[in-house]
C-alpha cells in the first residue's frame, strides 16, 4: 500500500500532470546527481523565473508587468468601447491612441475583470483602486517584476520522483509553464526530483539549445537573462520595430515608386500641410528624388541599426525640414497603403504611399482607367522646363482599339496608344505623330500610379532628368494662382532653401526677415543689416523679378526672369534656369 499512498500524494501536489507510478517489487534507484533539481536551489529559482506567467503584453491595459488580465475584456479607449479577445487587440487599443497626436489618451476598464498573477492565480477585481493596489503587491513581491522572458521550454517535459529509499514513485509529464511553475513550486514535497535530459529550450531570436544537464540548464538560462527586449516598461510605441531591420525598410521604399508626407512635425509646428504634392521617391542607391510641379529636388538616405535602434539619415539639402538622424519607429502596411513612421524626440515624419505590396502597377487597370471618360493634362515636365499650359485647352480621349484623340478649339488629332511590360516595368506608350505641341507627348512613358482619378506617367533621360506627364479627371487651373502679390505683401518671409548649380547657399540668408510691399519694394533684414530692392510679378503671376542692386547676399536672387513653381499662403517657389551653363538656380519662401 506503501505505493499506492505515495501515488496519491504526487497526485495531489502536482495537479493536472500525468503521473505513472511503480509497483512495490521495483528496484531502487540511485538519482542521477546531474540530473537532480532540489527546492530552493538556484536553478530552482531560476527555473521558476522563466515559467512566471508575463504580464507585460497587456501593460497597455494594467500597466503592470506582473499580472496580465483574463481576455476577454471590455475597455474604452479615447471614448471607443471594444471588446478584447486576443492579442491583436492590444494593437488596436495602439491604433487609436496613435490617431491624434496631442489629444489626452485614457483606456477605461469595464469591471469587473479576472487578473492572472505570476503564478498563475487568479483574483477578480472591481475598480481601478484594487488593481493598482494589486500590481504594487505584487511588483514588490517580486523585485520589480523579476521574470526571465528571453528563454523557453520546449514541452512536453518529463520528471521522475523518487522517495526517501530511493525507489522511482512517479512519472510526471510537464506541458506548460503553469504546469512548470507548480512542479517547481512542490519540489520540497519530494525526496529526489530529477529531470529527464535532453530537454530543448528555446532562445529569444527563435533558435533552440539542447541541454543535457542541470548545471548546463543554470548557465543556459543566466547566459539568455536581459539578451531581449522584454517590454516591461509602458511605452506602447517603443516595441513597434522590433523586427525592423534595414533591409526591410529598402525593399518597403523599393516597392513603392511614391511617397507622400503624412505627417510632419517639428519644434511643435505642424509642416505637412506645406508639402502637399511632394512625390519622394527612394532608391536603393540611398538617393532621394523629390518632385514637385516642374521642380526637382535630391538628396540621400541611409539606415543603420537594427530592431528598435534604426537610425535613418536624411539630407535632402533644399528641404531642411526633412533633414536629420531619425529614429525608426515603425513600418507599418495594411493592404496597400504602406507607412513608414519616424521620429527623435518629439519631432514626428512620417511617409506614406498607397501601392501594390509587389510595388507593381497593374496593367488592367491602366486600361480600364484610361480608357473610361475625359483625361487632361495637369502637369507635363520636360527638361526641368513647365510646359503643362500648353496643353491646357486639350481634352485627351482614349479607345480600347488602342487610338487616342486630343481635342481643343482646333480641332481633333488622332494618335495610338498601347502598354507594354517585357522588362517587368508598365510603360504607357504615346504616340501623336508630328503634329506640334502633342509630338512632345510622344513617348514611352513608366507609368507610376494609377487610379480612376489621376494616372502619374515618368520617362528618365539619358542626362538625368526626368520629364513628367500627369492625366487627370479636372482640367489644368493655370497652376499658379493669380493671387501670388497678396500672398508676398501678407506678412513676412523668410529663405526656407536657396540652392545654385547644386550648391546648397541656405545658410547665407539665415536669420533673415524678407518684407514684400505693395509699392514693389522688398527689404531684407536680420536686425543688424539691412538690404533693399525691388520686386514684381509678370506674366498671369507665371514670372517673378528681383533686384537687390550689389546688396550681398541678396545680389544672387537678382533677375528678371525667375519661374514660379508653385505658390501658396505658406510658400512660394521660384526657379531660373541658366542660359548659359544650364545651370539651375531654386529659391523657396516660407512664411514666417
Amino acid at each position: 500500500m506503501k505505493t499506492i499512498k505515495a501515488c496519491m500524494l504526487v497526485v495531489l501536489g502536482i495537479g493536472l500532470m500525468t503521473i505513472s507510478c511503480r509497483t512495490e517489487d521495483d528496484l531502487a534507484i540511485d538519482p542521477p546527481q546531474e540530473e537532480q533539481i532540489e527546492a530552493n536551489s538556484a536553478i530552482a529559482n531560476l527555473v521558476s523565473r522563466t515559467v512566471a506567467n508575463d504580464g507585460s503584453p497587456d501593460n497597455i491595459i494594467d500597466g503592470a508587468s506582473c499580472l496580465s488580465v483574463q481576455l476577454p475584456v471590455t475597455v474604452t479607449v479615447n471614448g471607443i468601447e471594444i471588446v478584447i479577445n486576443d492579442s491583436d487587440g492590444y494593437e488596436d487599443i495602439e491604433d487609436i491612441i496613435d490617431l491624434f497626436d496631442d489629444d489626452v489618451d485614457s483606456v477605461v476598464i469595464s469591471y469587473p475583470i479576472t487578473v492572472i498573477l505570476v503564478n498563475f492565480s487568479t483574483v477578480v477585481v472591481n475598480s481601478d483602486a484594487e488593481l493598482a493596489a494589486l500590481a504594487a503587491n505584487c511588483l514588490d513581491d517580486n523585485e520589480d517584476d523579476d521574470d526571465i522572458e528571453c528563454i523557453d521550454f520546449q514541452y512536453p517535459i518529463t520528471a521522475s520522483i523518487f522517495d526517501d529509499n530511493n525507489e522511482v514513485i512517479g512519472t510526471i509529464t510537464i506541458n506548460s509553464d503553469s504546469e512548470m511553475y507548480d512542479f517547481i513550486d512542490d519540489l520540497e514535497d519530494y525526496a529526489a526530483v530529477t529531470m529527464d535530459f535532453p530537454i530543448t529550450v528555446i532562445l529569444a531570436d527563435g533558435t533552440t539549445q539542447t541541454v543535457n544537464t542541470i548545471q548546463e540548464l543554470e548557465n543556459v538560462i543566466e547566459d539568455a537573462d536581459d539578451t531581449c527586449d522584454e517590454d516591461d516598461d509602458n511605452d506602447f510605441d517603443d516595441d513597434d520595430c522590433d523586427n525592423c531591420t534595414t533591409s526591410e525598410l529598402a525593399d518597403v521604399f523599393n516597392q513603392c515608386a511614391e511617397w507622400t508626407v503624412d505627417k510632419l512635425e517639428r519644434n511643435d509646428q505642424d509642416l505637412e500641410d506645406n508639402y502637399e504634392g511632394y512625390f519622394f521617391s527612394f532608391g536603393n542607391d540611398g538617393s532621394i528624388t523629390v518632385t514637385q510641379n516642374a521642380t526637382t529636388y535630391t538628396g540621400s538616405w541611409q539606415a543603420s541599426g537594427t530592431g528598435n535602434n534604426i537610425d535613418v539619415v536624411i539630407n535632402i539639402p533644399s528641404l531642411p525640414d526633412f533633414n536629420a538622424t531619425w529614429n525608426l519607429h515603425e513600418i507599418e502596411q495594411e493592404d496597400d497603403e504602406v507607412e513608414v513612421d519616424l521620429r527623435l524626440g518629439d519631432d514626428r515624419l512620417r511617409f506614406e504611399s498607397d501601392c501594390d505590396d509587389d510595388g507593381d502597377v497593374d496593367d488592367a487597370d491602366l486600361v480600364n482607367a484610361l480608357t473610361t471618360g475625359d483625361w487632361y493634362v495637369t502637369n507635363f515636365t520636360e527638361d526641368n522646363q513647365d510646359e503643362t499650359g500648353v496643353y491646357a485647352d486639350y481634352t485627351f480621349n482614349f479607345f480600347t482599339d488602342q487610338t487616342t484623340t486630343a481635342t481643343n478649339s482646333n480641332g481633333t488629332t488622332t494618335g495610338s496608344w498601347a502598354t507594354d511590360s517585357d522588362d517587368g516595368e508598365l510603360e504607357l506608350l504615346l504616340n501623336y505623330g508630328e503634329a506640334d505641341p502633342l509630338d512632345e507627348l510622344t513617348e514611352d512613358w513608366d507609368v507610376v500610379e494609377v487610379t480612376n482619378e489621376i494616372i502619374r506617367l515618368e520617362d528618365a533621360d539619358d542626362d538625368g532628368t526626368v520629364d513628367t506627364l500627369t492625366l487627370e479627371r479636372t482640367p489644368f487651373d493655370g497652376g499658379t494662382t493669380d493671387t501670388l502679390a497678396d500672398y508676398l505683401i501678407d506678412g513676412l518671409w523668410f529663405v526656407a532653401s536657396y540652392v545654385e548649380d547644386n550648391d546648397d547657399q541656405t545658410a547665407d540668408y539665415a536669420g533673415y526677415e524678407l518684407n514684400f510691399d505693395v509699392a514693389g519694394t522688398v527689404v531684407a533684414s536680420n536686425g543688424n543689416t539691412t538690404n533693399s530692392g525691388t520686386w514684381s510679378v509678370l506674366n498671369n503671376d507665371t514670372q517673378m523679378t528681383l533686384d537687390f542692386g550689389a546688396a550681398m547676399p541678396f545680389e544672387e536672387f537678382n533677375d528678371d526672369d525667375w519661374n514660379v513653381i508653385s505658390s501658396s499662403a505658406t510658400q512660394i517657389v521660384i526657379q531660373d534656369v541658366s542660359g548659359g551653363n544650364g545651370g539651375t538656380d531654386t529659391l523657396t519662401l516660407q512664411k514666417i
